[in-house]
C-alpha cells in the first residue's frame, strides 16, 4: 500500500495547526498557609480593616487594645508582643494571632519594622 501524500499533509498540518496559539495553561503560584485559626464571631456582622503600621526603631507602643482581634504579618523588622501575660517575638514573614486583649508591642530589631494588621470587629 503506498502512502498518501495529501493525507500525510493533513495529518501533519492539524498536528502542527492544533499547537499554534495555545499559550501552555497557567500554573498556580505555590500556596502556604501561614496562620490558621478558627473562631466563633459574636455577630453576623463584621467590621474587617487591614491597617500597616511602621515602627520607627526602638518605638514601644504604650498598653493598648485594637478594635478586634485577628492576623498580623510581618514584613519587615523584629517585634516583641506582650499579650495575655506572654511574651514572644516574631520576624520578617511570621504570622502571629492577636486576641484584641491589652497588649504592647515593641521594635526590638535594627532599622523600622513594619506590621500588617488584619482586624475583625464589630460594626459601628
Amino acid at each position: 500500500m503506498r502512502p498518501n501524500p495529501i493525507l500525510h499533509a493533513a495529518v501533519v498540518f492539524s498536528v502542527v495547526w492544533a499547537g499554534v496559539g495555545r499559550a501552555e495553561e497557567p500554573k498556580m503560584p505555590p500556596r502556604q498557609v501561614l496562620l490558621e485559626k478558627a473562631l466563633e464571631l459574636p455577630t453576623n456582622k463584621v467590621n474587617s480593616r487591614v491597617i500597616r503600621v511602621i515602627f520607627p526603631e526602638g518605638y514601644k507602643t504604650p498598653l493598648h487594645t485594637h478594635e478586634g482581634p485577628g492576623p498580623r504579618y510581618v514584613v519587615k523588622g523584629k517585634v516583641k508582643i506582650e499579650e495575655g501575660g506572654q511574651v514572644r517575638e516574631y520576624g520578617p514573614g511570621e504570622v502571629f494571632w492577636e486576641s484584641g486583649q491589652w497588649m504592647t508591642a515593641e521594635n526590638v530589631g535594627q532599622g523600622e519594622a513594619e506590621v500588617i494588621i488584619m482586624e475583625l470587629a464589630a460594626p459601628k
